[in-house]
């Protein structure tokens, strides 16, 4: 119980700061480069509901163009997104930004994934649990596979999540989730850039 109410916190704060501070350097040469080669803002921002679903704002480095239709709506993710975005989504380099989300308290390292607001009247109230925590840069069912699994599944894990949440639980988490990164899997769906819309 200390661990899930004021350990994991102070972890958060500590970590995030001292990894801000060393990968500075990197931050700085990607925004320059996302900049470069997608145009601006090479900071994504998107509101998304974390902890007992209050909103906050989600920070990553972009990964598509801004390319329209004649329309003006965006053209489909696959077509926005470019060999460069997708190597920044192999190596979740684009999840970086994130660490501010994490001293800011708004997320934690370990997590489930922060999702979009319009799913929010979409869950059951089994899976509306996975609020009862506040969302990760990595999570339970990120080294369970990722964007290839099904959304019950998905779900289904984040719940397990925060109803195990503890230092050896997220340790393990944290442990798999290197492999998971070095292997690269489970980046999208099959036929999909990132993964299908969930409709309930």
């Amino acid at each position: 119980m200390l661990y899930r109410t004021c350990v994991k916190r102070l972890l958060d704060i500590l970590l995030s700061a001292v990894a801000l501070l060393l990968l500075s350097p990197l931050l700085l040469a990607l925004w320059i480069l996302v900049r470069r080669r997608l145009g601006k803002p090479a900071i994504f921002r998107q509101q998304r509901p974390g902890k007992d679903a209050r909103i906050f704002t989600l920070y990553k480095f972009r990964s598509m163009t801004d390319e329209r239709d004649a329309d003006g709506a965006p053209l489909p993710d696959a077509a926005r997104l470019t060999p460069f975005g997708a190597m920044l989504r192999r190596n979740s380099l684009d999840e970086l930004p994130e660490l501010w989300n994490i001293l800011k308290g708004d997320m934690s390292f370990v997590g489930p994934r922060p999702l979009l607001i319009r799913y929010l009247p979409l869950y059951s109230k089994e899976q509306a649990r996975r609020h009862e925590v506040k969302p990760g840069l990595t999570g339970w069912a990120q080294v369970n596979g990722r964007n290839a699994i099904e959304w019950e599944e998905k779900f289904r894990l984040d719940v397990e999540y925060a109803d195990r949440l503890s230092a050896r639980f997220d340790l393990l988490i944290c442990a798999k989730t290197v492999k998971a990164v070095l292997s690269r899997k489970g980046i999208s769906q099959k036929g999909e850039a990132t993964v299908e819309e969930f409709k309930g």
